[in-house]
């Protein structure tokens, strides 16, 4: 099966070959026979009745400094695409979501992964809510007041932005705080949107775990250890990544969570436990193939297209 497969991510020019999840996808769909395109998602645009995309044909290899190889520019025609991956990283704001609005435009012979409708409507920090028996307490809130009174129940918490990533803008308010009306009055300034607040758990110290789930199931785990002195696991904020196995209460969390994703159209997701909570569900662009697969000697990404290719199959 040879699949024609246009890819909406940011620059190719400037990813990371060796840590890059896109660049690893890209990587395999070729190894497999697949055609690929690439996009930006500025370049995406609805056309008189037309979903298009000025892109590139584009071939890939893992050669730092010579990764990638562009055709002529061209109009990619996405309803003539057999595969559309969005693929483009955080923030999830307005242009995010406008671009999962024009996807969802495309003919239903276009398997869109992850599906747009539903990683619009699970943005990661919100999924989570529907499973309250497997994660931490959890506010998501706007008022002071009522953070305040969550913060007084607690002692110890996370404070984030509900629709950050990477780690950007988290920040644990512990006991001893004197700085939480002041943040909170720097997150209003930024935008109108809620903040999420979850209890502090200890066990972070000993890794944020990344859990890659395939189609619903799971395929393999790393661990993110904290840099020292920080919080943050996140491998955008210094974490550094470690093997990891699964235990049996990864496993009774991604029995919970697998079939809703599985059911609308989740293809590749990451969640992040710590100390067996389920934190996130990572639906619009995951990370963790490569350490995953150079830790565990498995290739997960051919169990992606495996699932892609399923879906695809006449």
């Amino acid at each position: 099966m040879s699949l024609a497969v246009a890819v909406q991510m940011d620059p190719i020019q400037s990813i990371d070959i060796a840590a890059d999840s896109t660049f690893r996808i890209m990587e395999e769909a070729q190894a497999r026979g697949h055609r690929l395109s690439y996009y930006t998602p500025d370049r995406l645009a609805f056309d008189e009745g037309r979903l298009v995309a000025r892109g590139w044909e584009v071939e890939v290899r893992r050669v730092r400094g010579d990764h990638f190889r562009l055709g002529p520019e061209t109009e990619i025609e996405l309803a003539r695409q057999d595969v559309v991956w969005l693929r483009q990283d955080p923030p999830f704001d307005m242009g995010y979501i406008t671009t999962t609005h024009m996807l969802d435009l495309l003919p239903p012979q276009v398997l869109v992964v992850n599906d747009p409708f539903w990683v619009r409507n699970f943005p990661e920090k919100l999924l989570v809510l529907r499973f309250p028996d497997l994660t931490p307490p959890t506010m998501v809130a706007r008022e002071l007041g009522a953070l305040r009174a969550f913060k007084a129940r607690h002692g110890d918490i996370i404070l984030k932005p509900l629709y950050g990533n990477g780690g950007a803008g988290v920040f644990r308010l512990d006991a001893n705080d004197r700085n939480f009306a002041a943040l909170w009055e720097v997150f209003a300034g930024i935008n109108r949107e809620p903040l999420i607040a979850q209890k502090f758990l200890p066990a972070v110290s000993g890794g944020d775990k990344r859990i890659i789930l395939v189609d619903g199931a799971p395929a393999g785990a790393i661990n993110r250890m904290p840099a020292e002195g920080e919080t943050r696991s996140n491998m955008h904020a210094g974490g550094r990544p470690e093997p990891a196995a699964l235990t049996e209460r990864d496993r009774e969390i991604c029995a919970a969570i697998g079939p809703l994703l599985r059911d609308k159209g989740q293809i590749f997701v990451g969640i992040d436990v710590i100390g067996g909570w389920l934190t996130e569900i990572n639906v619009t662009s995951p990370t963790g193939l490569q350490e995953l697969e150079r830790f565990d000697g498995v290739n997960v990404t051919a169990r992606i297209w495996e699932a892609i290719e399923r879906r695809r199959a006449p």
